[in-house]
């Protein structure tokens, strides 16, 4: 990880606009993607941003130069059909090898990344998200992708089951579970569970509202069953446990990534009691706005996940240091 100095981006997307980002959260899959070069380098990191208007283009209307705002790190022009369906993870203007995104290089689409001095965005009407008032960036810029990511995992089971019971397992990408206990109490699940092999976020989730319990040695067959799971293993025995601890047509969403080409499920088990299994990115512009009505309502808290700020001079080291979630923020 190294600054490069680069020329600065020329705003000629008339629907564009170009920000200054403020503050910068590095996603739990950014540092595996620094330490095993999941994506070929170099390219600008972090697409977990909040920032300010610098400019605007021509045919803007509802963004200002001056305004803050949060940038979905999955880059969509909210015109095409997927779009039009709320598909905007699957925008069909900005594909990519992972899908349009800031954050990635080329196989994002070679958009920038947040850790810069200047970065455009393309769609600006549609993609930006204006940052509520009176709550610091370095607070905003954890929900772009991993607090949206843990709100995702549950917002829609409980509102098809209100009164769930919520179980998460494991801590893989370590800061989505904690959000997916934050969301999951303040959408008013009676009982949350979270089961992890590390005593730190065992910690951090009780102080959440969870029922938290320390594992150790290999995943047993099951835990006791809920009927809204989240599987945070990143291990095949730990994606079986977690389908079997599923209740009866429950349902199971998967946010640690299984890069195994042949993963294996307990498919009969899975058949008999009727389970679903859910895998995706989470859609970041879908569901930032319904985040942020959680936090702007007082239910939701950001700031009690564990999360180390560093300033914007010590990025080039900071970004590689261990924390639950870390923050790059030109004010620390």
């Amino acid at each position: 990880m190294r600054w490069r100095e680069v020329p600065d981006p020329v705003l000629a997307d008339p629907a564009g606009a170009l920000v200054a980002p403020l503050a910068v959260a590095r996603c739990d899959l950014d540092l595996p993607m620094a330490a095993q070069g999941l994506f070929p380098g170099p390219f600008g990191v972090g697409h977990e941003t909040v920032g300010e208007v610098v400019a605007i283009g021509r045919k803007v209307t509802r963004v200002r130069v001056g305004q803050r705002v949060l940038v979905p790190y999955q880059v969509s022009c909210g015109a095409c059909v997927a779009c039009g369906d709320r598909r905007y993870g699957a925008c069909h203007t900005y594909r990519a090898p992972v899908g349009g995104a800031f954050g990635f290089g080329p196989a994002g689409g070679g958009h920038g990344g947040g850790v810069s001095e200047l970065l455009p965005v393309p769609a600006a009407d549609h993609l930006l998200v204006p940052a509520p008032d009176g709550i610091a960036p370095e607070v905003l810029c954890v929900l772009v992708d991993n607090g949206v990511d843990g709100y995702r995992t549950v917002a829609g089971p409980l509102a098809a089951a209100p009164g769930a019971e919520v179980l998460v397992v494991g801590g893989a990408a370590s800061s989505v579970g904690l959000y997916a206990v934050a969301a999951a109490v303040a959408l008013g699940s009676p009982r949350v569970r979270y089961i992890d092999t590390d005593v730190a976020r065992c910690e951090a989730a009780a102080r959440l509202g969870a029922d938290a319990q320390l594992h150790e040695g290999p995943w047993p067959r099951s835990f006791e069953r809920a009927a809204v799971t989240v599987e945070n293993t990143m291990e095949p025995d730990g994606l079986a446990c977690t389908l079997r601890s599923t209740d009866d047509y429950g349902f199971c969403t998967s946010v640690a990534i299984h890069f195994a080409e042949m993963t294996p499920l307990p498919l009969l088990h899975m058949y008999t009691k009727g389970i679903t299994l859910h895998l995706s990115r989470a859609d970041s512009r879908r569901f930032l706005p319904d985040v942020l009505d959680l936090i702007s309502a007082g239910r939701l808290d950001p700031g009690l996940i564990p999360t180390r700020v560093v300033s914007w001079d010590d990025a080039e080291d900071g970004w590689l240091e261990p924390a639950v979630k870390l923050v790059v923020s030109r004010s620390a």
